[in-house]
């Protein structure tokens, strides 16, 4: 029976990219998007994949989602956690506004998007969480407290749920990727990227691609005794002890 994979924010970036790969692995796909309908219909024209609106920031809006995409395809065995935003500024400037939307759509998203599909995959004795953390959840950024914090939130609810089902069939792992070439790195200015692909070792930036293999990796059957773990992936940028 094919099994069933949700990528949140699985229409552009780094999420597209794994919602292909998944697919191509033989998944039945489901994309949740946020709010950019024109490229999510594009999206799902283009690749045949399935596409769902809803704001993973709303715990009522997940549970809807999550029913919709189960209605139509069946029990989620695969959720891959990918949505994130930023709202920079150094704290000093910050707002509350810019806290509250980061935290709830990095951070908040995790208890959203995985208490409504855990009892599920608890019951069937099957489950892949993968959780996409960041380089800055690891070592910080500055400018970037809200989603650093937001992050490394990500890694530690990562490593408790891991041990809460690890007897249940049910694995649950993080990626922390670098910085990949996406639209998002690509709007930054040019002397400041240049900045940090020179801090890279491998002299480059990522690839989605890289990340969305990492992903088929740990929802794999196969790799049923690799949870509560944390992939980095940044070309050497930072190695976490």
């Amino acid at each position: 029976m094919t099994k069933v994979a949700l990528v949140t924010g699985g229409t552009r970036g780094i999420g597209a990219a794994i919602s292909l790969a998944l697919k191509e692995a033989g998944y039945a796909v489901a994309a949740n998007y946020a709010g950019n309908d024109e490229a999510a219909t594009a999206f799902s024209k283009e690749h045949g994949i399935n596409v769902y609106k809803w704001n993973v920031g709303d715990y009522d809006s997940c549970v809807k989602g999550i029913a919709a995409v189960e209605g139509e395809l069946g029990p989620v065995d695969v959720l891959v956690n990918n949505a994130g935003i930023t709202r920079d500024g150094m704290l000093h400037k910050m707002t509350p506004q810019q806290w509250r939307e980061v935290i709830a759509v990095d951070l908040d998203s995790m208890f959203n998007m995985c208490q409504p599909v855990i009892n599920g995959m608890r019951e069937r004795g099957f489950g892949r969480i993968v959780n996409i953390s960041s380089i800055n959840g690891q070592k910080g950024q500055m400018g970037q407290t809200n989603y650093s914090a937001a992050k490394a939130g990500v890694i530690g609810f990562t490593k408790a749920l891991a041990q809460e089902v690890a007897r249940k069939g049910v694995t649950v792992n993080c990626i922390a990727p670098g910085y990949i070439d996406t639209d998002m790195v690509a709007a930054v200015p040019e002397k400041v990227l240049e900045g940090i692909v020179a801090s890279i070792p491998v002299g480059r930036l990522g690839k989605a691609e890289e990340i969305a293999h990492c992903v088929t990796f740990l929802a794999d059957e196969k790799a049923s005794f690799v949870t509560g773990a944390t992939i980095t992936a940044n070309g050497a940028q930072y190695i976490a002890g």
